[in-house]
């Protein structure tokens, strides 16, 4: 589920954009989301699922459920260095 691309601007180091679904939104301005990635076992090479709560700036009005997208920035709390770009698609 996680899109992991890399976008760049003149004079600045590439940031990192994820997409994953919103698990809390009981946090002032902050939501968890969860980025799922699939990946390889290192001895059996099963396809297995890996799941990262990460903390992002809630710009976009994102609620619990919502498919958003997340990209790296600088530290904004102490936990939290990800802001929304957009609601990819809302809960039902």
């Amino acid at each position: 589920m996680s899109d992991e691309t890399t976008t760049t601007a003149p004079g600045r180091a590439a940031r990192k954009t994820r997409t994953g679904v919103v698990v809390s939104d009981k946090m002032d301005k902050t939501v968890t989301v969860l980025l799922t990635r699939r990946m390889a076992h290192p001895k059996y090479g099963k396809q297995i699922t890996r799941t990262t709560k990460v903390k992002a700036r809630n710009d976009h009005d994102a609620r619990a459920g919502d498919t958003v997208r997340i990209m790296e920035t600088r530290p904004i709390a102490k936990t939290v260095c990800w802001r929304t770009i957009a609601v990819v698609e809302r809960a039902r």
